[in-house]
């Protein structure tokens, strides 16, 4: 009996894990379980930041987009991908700063350096910065206008949200 119900706890536990880069142990009633806690005027709350390197970066004057992702989840890598190959890292007056949930400086450095980042990386290992933004989904798109001021948020788990990105 003690078995089964190690057993089917592991195949629960497991089965939340791979469902998707949104799994939470604590169920919501909104359809898909996203809640989002900042909207479009509400000014973002983490305006200076600590980037894996030691480095203090502040969120600066122009255009920010924001990213919280997680290093192992497929719709991140996607979205991240497509965020390489867009023009948007070309906008000179656009500041991205992407925010690793549940990650440390060791693992992000690593991804930085197999997935070609070279934009501010945060590492969020206990969601101390997450949990202000929304309780589940990844990666989650935060547009920020010149005075910090959230303009759109965006959930990037459908191929293509890149070219949502528009302030």
């Amino acid at each position: 009996m003690i078995k089964r119900l190690a057993m089917a706890t592991l195949v629960v536990a497991l089965g939340a894990q791979l469902s998707a880069c949104n799994a939470t142990p604590n169920p919501v009633p909104h359809s898909k379980g996203y809640e989002t806690y900042i909207h479009s005027g509400e000014l973002f709350k983490h305006t200076q930041l600590t980037t894996i390197d030691g480095q203090s970066v502040q969120l600066a004057e122009g255009k920010k987009l924001v990213i919280l992702f997680a290093t192992w989840c497929s719709d991140s890598q996607r979205t991240l991908t497509e965020l390489k190959a867009s023009q948007l890292l070309t906008d000179p007056t656009l500041q991205v700063v992407a925010i690793g949930r549940e990650e440390d400086n060791k693992t992000l450095k690593a991804f930085r350096e197999s997935f070609g980042i070279d934009f501010a990386l945060v590492a969020d290992p206990d969601r101390q910065i997450y949990q202000h933004y929304a309780n589940k989904g990844i990666p989650r798109l935060i547009l920020l206008d010149e005075h910090n001021k959230v303009v759109k948020t965006l959930i990037g788990e459908q191929p293509g949200i890149i070219d949502q990105v528009r302030w």
